[in-house]
């Protein structure tokens, strides 16, 4: 029964010794998404993004709108057309899908290829500027990606303004 005391009292201490240290330790927050969407390299490797897709975006919807005259042709005129004209253009529309939805999933790769390729750039910049806040500013532990964060420790503003350099 004397151990039980024992145990608590040492509990108890150590947790009010703890209480000093971790009192001195300085924390830092940095929001990574807001870093993503507010900077201005994002916002730049974005526009650099959309200017060099936007060709091969537009030739999708241009065979998306081929795709959907055809149909609708099919649709209108399908039961006066001779059944060889019919199956000639149902033919041809399988055959503009297919090549519809390969040029989607080539898109989507090549972009989402591009994307990583654009924001790890971004990336390297923000963490190279977090490291630099941290040591400048001396803080124990720099966290991105939490639940919560209290305001007073966010260094997001500041990570933008050194990005902005």
């Amino acid at each position: 029964m004397r151990f039980i005391p024992l145990f608590l009292s040492t509990l108890f201490l150590s947790g009010v010794v703890s209480v000093p240290a971790w009192a001195e330790t300085k924390i830092g927050f940095v929001n990574t998404e807001r870093l993503f969407r507010d900077s201005q390299l994002a916002v730049k490797a974005q526009k650099k993004l959309e200017k060099e897709f936007q060709g091969r975006e537009q030739d999708i919807q241009k065979l998306v709108k081929q795709a959907r005259d055809l149909q609708a042709s099919l649709e209108k005129e399908g039961l006066t057309m001779s059944e060889a004209d019919r199956n000639k253009k149902q033919k041809d529309l399988a055959n503009l899908s297919r090549d519809i939805q390969h040029a989607q999933r080539e898109f989507r790769e090549d972009l989402n290829q591009r994307k990583n390729e654009e924001f790890a750039a971004v990336q390297d910049r923000a963490r190279k500027a977090i490291l630099e806040i941290a040591e400048k500013e001396k803080f124990d532990l720099v966290l991105e990606n939490v639940i919560y964060a209290s305001p007073k420790i966010d260094i997001t503003e500041r990570v933008l303004k050194a990005l902005e350099k």
